[in-house]
Formats: structure tokens, C-alpha cells, sequence
């Protein structure tokens, strides 16, 4: 399988990446260690968690998906075949947030001790903290890097201005620049992306590493009415989607099903793929079966009327809101 450079980490990627915010959660132990094998086995790469993942459910506390890829990597032995990516940042309680120097470094060790390992390949800032200046931020990864405990850092929710003037702050103090960007970016949610994030990502040379690629699951067909927003936990997620654009998407993704054999769910992450931009597109699975589904896109080429059918469907106005 053919792997795509992450920007200027180093790091070489498959097209495709696992996400670990369903393990824990929606996900046992022992499901989650049978689809990591079945992804390592499928020649993929890329796992994305984040240490707050799954402190939403009830009884959690936060780390349990990296836990439980921690717990993968020793018994499966695979750490030197996947590149670990997860997240800093986010709440997890007891005042325990933020991108502070002094709040990175501690929260650090807390996921290297989780992950069961001596280096996070990709680090990311899991939100901005304008609270906290950019140097201190930087300059806590910059230390992580030198300690070797960090091979290269990424952003996650950034705003374009936020991004932007991140880079300028790296060059201008010699810190780490982020390499990447973690955008809510699919077939449906491509106006914020598109508009100011995209063009940024392509001068800078940034790897794009999008989240929500499955729009919560409403592109793989699931969900087509407010009767099927039951079907699972996350289900209530989709019903944004539930309008005219959002149906017209679905149409065209199942048109393009049928003339290429291929599940909804399939066409819409090789549509991501095939985007200049996007390094890998983040999916996850809750079975083997699922995560087969999701790895058939890697090898699914679409020709030029499905992305022209794609495109069409999915094209937005700047003069209506997101979900119009």
C-alpha cells in the first residue's frame, strides 16, 4: 500500500486512519484489540485517540481509549508497524485542560503511561487555548521533542486566523511549527474547511488528518429519517444532516454505490482521499466487518463523472448556514 507524507513530519501514513473515540465507549476491550489487528493486517497505519476519549460516558474518567490502545501494543507487540497519534488540551477534569507549558508536560506522561510506550509519533493541540500564549505552548513541545518523548506535533480546531498566526509565532521564536491539521471536514461539512482552512493546509504544506469523515455516520446511509436516529448512541449526532442537502447527498452517494460496487461508506471516505489536501481521513469501526467496509476505499479509484456526481450533490451556498 502506497503511504502518503504526513507534511513535513517525517512520517509516512496510510491513506486511511483508525479512530479511537469509540473504544471505550461504543467499544469493549477485547472488540477494539480484534479490529486493531484487522487494521494493522489490512496494511494500515495511522491510529488517532485524544486522552479525554471516552470521559463522556457514564463511569469514565477520561483515557480510556488510550488504555486500551496501550494494552493493544503490548500484547500484540505492533508498535514498531502503527503511528500513534492522540491529543492534548481538552477538558479532563479537576481543572486538568488547557495548552500551558507546565499543564502539556505533565499530561504528557499520563498518555505515555496509558499508551504503554516512549514516544507519541503525532501530538496534537485537541483545541485552541487562547488563555495561554502560543510560545508557552510551543515551547512545551519544543522540550517534548528534544526529550525525544514527541516526534511531531499537530493542531486540531484550529480557526485559519489561529492557525495562521501559530506558524508565524513558530518562525519567529525558532520553535516547533505544527506539522498538521485535525479539520471536521466530510461530504457534507466542506464550507468551513474549503473556504479558508484548505488554502492555508496547501501553502504551508500541512497534512490534513479529518475528523467526522463519516459526517457521525450519516454517509454510510444509516440514518435516512428521524426513525433510524435510535439505531445507536451516536445516532442523535446525525440529525443536522436530516434536509434537502443532506438527502441529495445520500442519493448520490447511492447511485454511485450501485454503479461501482461499492458501499456508501467506502465512496465517501475515497472522495476524501482523492481531495489534493486531505493526508487521511480518520473513520472508526465498531466491528471487523465495519472496518473491512471502511478499508475497501483505500483501493477504490472513482472516476471522474462519480467525483463530478459527488461534488454536485454536496455543493453548498456561502449564503446559507452549514446545515441548509
Amino acid at each position: 500500500m502506497k503511504r502518503r507524507k504526513l507534511g513535513n513530519t517525517g512520517l509516512e501514513v496510510s491513506p486511511l486512519a483508525l479512530g479511537g473515540n469509540v473504544f471505550g465507549w461504543t467499544v469493549d476491550e477485547q472488540t477494539a484489540f480484534k479490529i486493531l489487528d484487522a487494521f494493522v493486517d489490512a496494511g494500515l497505519n495511522l491510529i488517532d485517540t485524544a486522552d479525554t476519549y471516552s470521559r463522556w460516558v457514564a463511569g469514565n474518567k477520561g483515557g480510556e481509549s488510550e488504555t486500551i490502545i496501550g494494552k493493544w501494543l503490548k500484547k500484540s507487540g505492533k508498535r514498531d508497524r502503527v503511528l500513534i497519534a492522540t491529543k492534548v488540551g481538552s477538558d479532563m477534569g479537576l481543572g486538568k485542560k488547557g495548552l500551558t507549558k507546565t499543564y502539556i508536560l505533565r499530561a504528557v506522561e499520563d498518555s505515555l503511561q496509558r499508551l504503554q510506550t516512549d514516544v507519541i509519533d503525532l501530538y496534537q493541540s485537541h483545541k485552541d487555548d487562547p488563555g495561554t500564549s502560543m510560545e508557552d505552548t510551543l515551547e512545551a513541545y519544543s522540550t517534548l521533542m528534544k526529550q525525544g518523548k514527541v516526534r511531531a506535533i499537530g493542531a486540531s480546531n484550529f480557526s485559519t486566523e489561529r492557525l495562521s498566526e501559530s506558524l508565524r509565532e513558530s518562525a519567529r521564536l525558532g520553535l516547533p511549527a505544527y506539522q498538521s491539521l485535525q479539520p471536521r471536514y466530510n461530504l457534507y461539512d466542506r464550507s468551513e474547511f474549503e473556504q479558508t482552512l484548505e488554502p492555508l493546509c496547501r501553502e504551508k504544506g500541512l497534512g490534513v488528518i479529518t475528523y467526522y469523515s463519516l459526517a457521525s455516520g450519516f454517509l454510510s446511509g444509516k440514518y435516512r429519517g428521524e426513525k433510524d436516529l435510535a439505531k445507536s448512541i451516536r445516532g442523535q449526532g446525525t440529525r443536522i444532516y436530516l434536509n434537502v442537502r443532506g438527502f441529495r447527498i445520500l442519493d448520490a452517494l447511492d447511485e454511485s454505490a450501485r454503479r461501482l460496487h461499492a458501499a456508501p461508506a467506502s465512496i465517501a471516505l475515497a472522495w476524501l482521499m482523492a481531495r489534493p489536501v486531505v493526508t487521511a481521513p480518520i473513520a472508526s469501526a465498531t466491528s471487523v466487518e465495519q472496518l473491512k467496509e471502511l478499508a475497501a476505499a483505500v483501493t477504490l479509484s472513482l472516476d471522474a463523472l462519480t467525483v463530478r456526481l459527488l461534488d454536485q450533490a454536496s455543493a453548498y451556498d456561502e449564503a446559507l448556514p452549514l446545515t441548509g
